[in-house]
């Protein structure tokens, strides 16, 4: 189920929840926000090929090429081979790390860089995307190569390519980083350990995301950090009740005396104390911010005033002296003199003056005379001037420090504020002594008051704040962390019922989740360790917060004992095969393959059949890719009669890797039916009997492969690719699906095998049914060359 549709069924349920409405509500605030899918293509994803080159054990660029689709593959090679090195090669492509480099040392990391290929190293996975039933086809298969750029393992870069082009993607665009994490579809060897060797926190974790449960466990958790924000809030009032109760005791104050009494006992009574803080500290603090201001006021800068009082005085003497009021008749009669001289200028020869008509006046003598009368008038007249406007700027000067009082004063200290307003009366005064002898008397009585009126509200403050004040304070802020508390207790019963029915639903859908796990992994155990006296009871998840943990309930020879105290070490590592597939083949991953690497080493025969039984099974839905060195588990698979396409990974000198094909279901079928046919000491009429079985075999392993290639094709989704093939019928039946034929009718299809391969493979197929269901007739004949024709047409129809 989604994280939307757990949303859903969790909001379908409040009603009938027995939550109370505003516990309803609070439920729905703590509910995270709808979780969206980080990336990654649709569809169930296959692997086509893994690559490597300059990669660990590998030198020049080696492939492994697989069959996209269900289907066991070994690949096995003696240790050393480079076989590992494949599967870490796929890991690293498509998750940018290896289990197996996890918390190790940088030591063990330098080896990552093959010795032999000095070229860049490069891994690369080909990837094939079935779209399911209802897809829009078989897409393009997708290529992701990560290139190394340095000689860190880190310094990497990952290229996304279809048919052969980069198509400008990242990995993550490929494939979720989230359903990796989750779904994590390769086990390494070092991790068979990990998955039991863990805290079993973690292992819990691990499922109960894969159980798709984690709305339900972050609400969970939110309701924990709300009730622990809750509880923290009630416990920093108590502490905070201790604190202040002993600062009250050391004031000698009656209202010190009925705080302690309010706060006494469990249940502090606030009231009393609201009313305490209203009747005197509330009054109180507004008196004390009345003198406070009053303390820190500033009365009329005096100093300056004087200053501009003296300059007011200087400025009006100056002026006095100038007599201004001469300075015009000066300038007139300057403009008179400037006149005569320039009538004498132009005119030098007349020396008589034009207006009374005398004569011989405005001689050279005149002249010399009245040029210097008029320099003397004119530095009267600027003296005049100048002393007229250093008066002005004085009076100016002296207006602008009889500044008005702060808007407060009037309500804090109305006669201070009388006195202020005759400073501001200054302004009006024009006349430059008057306004002189006003503003010095004005700023003196001012000055005087306001310092009288600081020092008084200074020690007032200092008395004030020395006993009552700094209790009242801390009494205020424990007021308001007890009302925090009053309100944090129906706040937290509420989160606690919130919490009660989360768990419980918690617990419902996760048993009713956990269980088809718990049964794979039991039936897994079961095929893995038929034999073992150790038996392994229902898995399940238990315990919350720090005590949850994964439950391996284990007996032997029906005594309880501890899992891992009685396990071998091949049990321990079937216990993790048995924890690790159905994790990695959930029905909701994405991953339609699984690569284990190693899983047989210290397996017992038994065991070893188990788990070929085990891969056979998962091997029927999905692409079971397994690397091993130890042979038995080729072996168990050839002894038990299971499919399988087995390769061999070889290295020679350089680092040198090749990987062959020794066997698939077909080259398998066609080798053991050509087994039976050179054998003498079979008995004819056995020989006769199961040789045309095991030819049909053959070319049924055939017809199927080339069914899903088909139907892969056709854009058919795997699930509907595997019944199919799958389903028993004729072997018509298979090649019509082989062949694209939408009709089934044996004749018709037989008629189309005629014509695509020729009369003799109509024949084969006739006779290899009829010998399949009943005993021939007649004897087979040659059946060296029944198998030679079984082996033509199945290599025709692989090469449809």
């Amino acid at each position: 189920m989604s994280d939307t549709g757990l949303r859903d069924l969790l909001l379908a349920r409040l009603p009938g929840s027995g939550l109370s409405a505003e516990e309803q509500a609070l439920l729905r605030d703590l509910l995270p926000a709808a979780h969206l899918r980080s990336g990654g293509r649709s569809g169930t994803v296959f692997m086509r090929s893994i690559t490597a080159s300059g990669w660990r054990g590998i030198g020049p660029a080696a492939t492994v090429r697989l069959s996209p689709g269900p289907g066991l593959t070994l690949v096995a090679g003696r240790n050393g081979s480079g076989k590992s090195s494949f599967a870490e090669a796929a890991e690293m492509a498509l998750t940018g790390d290896n289990f197996r480099w996890q918390g190790r040392t940088q030591v063990w990391k330098k080896g990552w860089r093959n010795l032999h290929e000095h070229s860049a190293p490069e891994v690369a996975v080909e990837l094939c995307f079935d779209p399911g039933s209802g897809g829009e086809g078989a897409k393009e298969p997708v290529t992701v190569r990560r290139v190394w750029h340095g000689d860190g393992l880190d310094e990497s870069h990952t290229v996304v390519e279809v048919a052969g082009q980069a198509t400008g993607e990242v990995v993550h665009d490929v494939i979720d980083a989230e359903q990796m994490s989750l779904y994590r579809p390769f086990l390494p060897y070092t991790q068979l350990g990990a998955v039991i060797n863990g805290p079993l926190t973690t292992l819990h974790d691990e499922i109960s995301r894969i159980l798709g449960l984690e709305l339900l466990s972050d609400t969970d958790a939110a309701a924990r950090a709300r009730a622990k924000t809750l509880t923290d809030t009630e416990n920093a009032a108590k502490a905070l009740t201790a604190a202040v109760v002993q600062k009250l005791s050391e004031v000698d104050d009656p209202r010190a005396k009925e705080a302690i009494t309010a706060l006494a006992g469990r249940s502090p009574d606030l009231d009393a104390v609201r009313a305490l803080l209203r009747g005197h500290s509330a009054a109180d603090e507004a008196h004390l911010a009345r003198l406070r201001r009053l303390a820190d006021l500033e009365g009329p800068d005096r100093p300056l005033i004087a200053k501009a009082v003296t300059r007011l005085r200087s400025s009006a003497a100056v002026a006095d002296d100038a007599r201004h009021g001469s300075a015009e008749d000066a300038r007139q009669l300057i403009k008179l003199l400037d006149t005569a001289l320039e009538h004498r200028r132009r005119h030098p020869d007349v020396a008589g003056c034009p207006v009374c008509g005398s004569t011989a006046l405005l001689d050279r003598s005149w002249a010399e005379r009245t040029r210097a009368q008029v320099e003397r008038l004119q530095t009267e007249a600027a003296e005049a001037e100048a002393a007229h406007r250093e008066l002005v700027d004085a009076v100016r000067e002296t207006h602008d420090l009889m500044r008005p009082a702060p808007s407060w004063l009037q309500a804090d200290e109305p006669s201070l504020a009388a006195l202020w307003r005759d400073l501001v009366a200054c302004r009006t005064v024009r006349d430059p002594r008057e306004l002189a002898d006003r503003a010095e008397r004005a700023a003196a009585v001012l000055g005087d008051a306001c310092d009288q009126i600081r020092a008084d509200a200074r020690r007032r403050v200092t008395a004030q704040d020395g006993r009552w004040q700094p209790v009242a304070s801390r009494l205020a802020a424990w007021l308001g962390q007890a009302e925090a508390a009053q309100a944090a207790k129906p706040a937290l019963k509420q989160v606690k019922a919130v919490r009660t029915w989360v768990r419980a639903l918690t617990d419902e859908l996760r048993d009713a989740r956990f269980k088809p796990f718990a049964d794979q992994s039991g039936q897994i155990w079961r095929l893995l360790c038929e034999r073992s006296s150790v038996l392994l009871g229902a898995i399940g998840l238990t315990g919350v917060g720090p005590q949850r943990q994964v439950s391996l309930p284990v007996s032997v020879d029906d005594a309880d004992a501890p899992a891992f105290g009685v396990m071998s070490q091949g049990e321990l590592h079937s216990l993790a095969l048995s924890l690790f597939v159905p994790r990695a083949t959930h029905q909701d991953s994405p991953f339609g393959f699984l690569v284990i690497d190693d899983p047989v080493q210290s397996m017992d025969p038994e065991k070893v059949d188990g788990l070929a039984r085990v891969l056979d099974l998962y091997a029927q839905h999905r692409q079971v890719v397994v690397f091993t060195h130890d042979t038995r588990l080729e072996e168990a698979i050839q002894r038990l009669g299971l499919r399988a396409t087995v390769m061999r990974v070889s290295r020679q000198t350089d680092s040198v890797v090749h990987v062959s094909s020794v066997s698939d279901p077909v080259s398998q079928a066609l080798a053991e039916a050509r087994a039976i046919a050179l054998d003498p000491h079979l008995p004819p009429e056995v020989a006769d009997r199961v040789l045309p079985s095991m030819c049909r075999l053959a070319l049924e392993a055939a017809y199927q492969d080339t069914a899903r290639r088909t139907l892969r094709e056709a854009g058919i989704g795997q699930r509907d690719i595997q019944e199919r093939v799958t389903r028993p019928g004729p072997l018509t039946g298979l090649a019509a699906l082989a062949m694209g034929m939408r009709s089934k009718e044996g004749r018709e299809v037989l008629d189309a095998v005629a014509r695509d391969h020729g009369l003799w493979a109509r024949e084969l197929i006739q006779g290899l049914n009829q010998a399949s269901h009943q005993a021939p007739a007649t004897p087979v004949g040659d059946r060296v060359a029944l198998v030679d024709r079984t082996k033509r047409l199945a290599k025709e129809v692989l090469a449809r």
